[in-house]
């Protein structure tokens, strides 16, 4: 049988399996049938969609993992997009209880034993679902740290939990996590509107839709509102520095994976222009006059989609005021630098530089990881967009999150 014969009856199979158990099992059937067909190890899941032209109000930052080379597209894929497509309108029908680009689309599923629910949040700039990992450990009783995750381009809650391992490390050290989704009415490759000027602001657009998300989780769950934090990559990883600028009074530290600074670019073309070399100058933030907040940045070196000095200078930009110190390795222990390296074991190799205060605190940790491209660090391969190979990012975002509360 041709390769283009097999997948077409792999694919065939799958419509099957979603007739008569549902669309958890013929997602499966559709992932065995794509890496049958030759897709290569390690990549991101095929987009059987064209991702759309750059233009007014489109940006797509993400490109392939680092080991992952484009190349042809896998004989029999195009017939397997028509098959998706019956696949979409099937899970329409029957299964009623998931929407029909969940079914197809959301393709890999979160093992985590706590409980992973869905819902939504809306104010006067729009509605946005999302997804909250609650640990198995939550009793109601006790408050638990909130960390706010917000995905990439071409990601959703659901790919993004995976890939990060996120609700796993939440489900170890007992924490809630909450992932709001990009609407693609707001942007048609799910990026957040990070470059546009009206979705930099306090109280407006897309910033005070994820804070009324952050605070509709502390109104309904048993939350430390000192131990709230935020994260994200590229787009995300952007938008989380915005959230940090706009609203210091809610984050207690931010996560910055493969993202920019805040105020990075105000439209499409000078989003471009700072990804592929950095700002050339601060624009004023939400919060106005920026005020110190603690921050951890992970950055590929190889990254050819985010420039790797946007990590640089979304550090330095969350704590300007010790800026000089920064400069200065060679300063004292107590308030200077420290450097270090790192390797992980049949892995990539790394640099991780932390900043410390006047009283010896980490306030700020740079991770070089070396090799890496545009992929969350020591993600699964499961999910999207991810480096297995690098450090584990969100168990040091955590740990780092962990030395941090809001001050009174």
């Amino acid at each position: 049988m041709r390769l283009d014969d097999t997948m077409l009856a792999n694919m065939r199979e799958a419509t099957q399996i979603l007739q008569s158990q549902g669309p958890m099992a013929a997602t499966a059937a559709i992932q065995r049938a794509l890496h049958g067909a030759g897709t290569p190890g390690g990549m991101p899941h095929f987009d059987w969609t064209a991702p759309p032209m750059p233009g007014a109000g489109t940006l797509h930052d993400i490109n392939p993992a680092p080991d992952w080379k484009p190349g042809a597209m896998p004989a029999g894929a195009a017939q397997g997009s028509d098959i998706l497509s019956r696949l979409r309108k099937l899970a329409g029908g029957k299964w009623a209880g998931h929407s029909a680009a969940q079914a197809v689309e959301d393709v890999v599923f979160d093992t985590a034993p706590g409980k992973f629910l869905a819902g939504t949040c809306s104010n006067s700039a729009g509605t946005r679902a999302y997804k909250l990992y609650i640990p198995s450990g939550y009793t109601g009783q006790e408050e638990l740290p909130l960390i706010v995750m917000l995905h990439g381009c071409k990601q959703n809650p659901d790919d993004f939990a995976v890939g990060t391992r996120m609700n796993h490390v939440a489900e170890e050290n007992n924490c809630l996590v909450v992932y709001p989704g990009q609407a693609q009415g707001a942007n048609v490759s799910h990026c957040w509107n990070w470059f546009k000027a009206g979705e930099q602001q306090r109280d407006q657009g897309e910033p005070s839709i994820i804070a009324d998300i952050t605070r509709k989780i502390l109104a309904d769950y048993k939350v430390d509102r000192r131990r709230v934090y935020v994260a994200g990559l590229s787009a995300g990883g952007a938008m989380a520095a915005i959230m940090a600028d706009s609203y210091p009074e809610l984050y207690a530290a931010v996560g910055i994976h493969s993202g920019l600074p805040a105020g990075a670019a105000h439209d499409l073309p000078s989003a471009f222009a700072a990804m592929r070399g950095g700002m050339r100058g601060t624009r004023g933030g939400g919060n106005g006059a920026r005020k110190g907040k603690p921050v951890i940045v992970f950055h590929g070196d190889r990254d050819h989609t985010v420039n790797p000095c946007n990590g640089e200078q979304a550090l330095a930009q969350c704590v300007a005021d010790k800026a000089d110190n920064m400069a200065q390795p060679g300063s004292t222990p107590a308030s200077g630098l420290k450097v270090e390296s790192g390797q992980v074991p049949n892995g990539r190799s790394y640099t991780r530089t932390v900043q410390h205060d006047d009283a010896g605190k980490a306030i700020a940790e740079h991770w070089s990881i070396h090799g890496a491209g545009h992929a969350w660090s020591g993600g699964n391969s499961q999910g999207s967009y991810t480096d297995p190979k690098g450090p584990h990012a969100a168990q040091e975002m955590l740990r780092f999150f962990t030395l941090h509360q809001q001050q009174e």
